[in-house]
């Protein structure tokens, strides 16, 4: 295997660990939504996060890994890639309506810097689910909005969960051991670059909420999930969402 694949292995798991993740994190709200609208499309949405893992999953067996179900469901946490943030529970509907803001924005712009990849299967990948990505961000937006705009109460909630998840979605970012090399074959802009764009295109839309952003000398980026390093709430989540495919792996369901 060359150095080229290892590094572009690493993007994948990341991505795909983070949506697989959130995708099932979301689907929690299935049933207990606030209002019908929010549980038919946080279950929408957990349901595309998940169909994009499986994505690239697809690609990660390509290029020599184990099959999707078996790289999803026989992992425990310390081999999984994804960021913090993505597997820390629901909550109250403003901490999971705040994570879906940060992580979907980021989101779109990684796919969008995706599409210029020199990995042909990887572009091809951020091609096609760049419709969802640009509902989900559009949903995100909306919804920040009117929360934040409704009353006293609930425009603190959300300031409050924002300062809350901050420092976690900094750990979006978290750089690749092989990042140097990634930007310089042409397969990724870098999450340096990432983070930047990222910030510009959050910052005024919170303020148009009447949100902001915590002080710098707050940040703390929580680093670590992608190098299996993760909160006391992923095991659990790994062990309910693999507990059908444990009983019986090689069935055909």
């Amino acid at each position: 295997m060359t150095q080229n694949n290892i590094a572009i292995k690493e993007l994948l798991y990341k991505m795909a660990d983070d949506l697989l993740v959130l995708g099932h994190r979301n689907s929690e709200w299935t049933g207990i939504g606030p209002m019908l609208e929010e549980d038919i499309s946080f279950s929408s949405m957990a349901q595309d996060k998940i169909g994009q893992s499986l994505a690239l999953y697809q690609i990660l067996h390509q290029l020599g890994e184990s099959e999707p179900d078996t790289v999803a469901f026989t992992r425990n946490a310390p081999q999984f890639h994804n960021c913090i943030l993505a597997e820390y529970p629901i909550g109250e509907y403003d901490f999971s309506l705040m994570r879906h803001f940060l992580f979907d924005n980021a989101e779109l712009i990684r796919y969008e810097m995706l599409m210029q990849s020199g990995f042909e299967p990887l572009a091809k990948v951020a091609k096609k689910f760049k419709g969802e990505l640009k509902y989900h961000k559009f949903h995100a937006d909306t919804f920040v909005m009117k929360v934040a705009q409704g009353n006293e109460d609930s425009h603190h909630r959300m300031q409050d969960s924002l300062n809350f998840t901050w420092n976690m979605a900094l750990g979006i970012f978290e750089k690749s051991p092989f990042e140097d090399e990634l930007i310089a074959n042409g397969l990724w802009h870098g999450e340096e670059v990432l983070q930047n764009q990222w910030i510009e295109a959050i910052k005024p839309i919170l303020e148009k909420a009447g949100l902001y952003i915590p002080d710098t000398s707050t940040w703390k980026a929580e680093f670590g999930g992608r190098v299996g390093k993760h909160s006391q709430y992923l095991q659990p989540l790994l062990d309910e969402m693999s507990e059908v495919f444990r009983i019986d792996p090689g069935a055909e369901w």
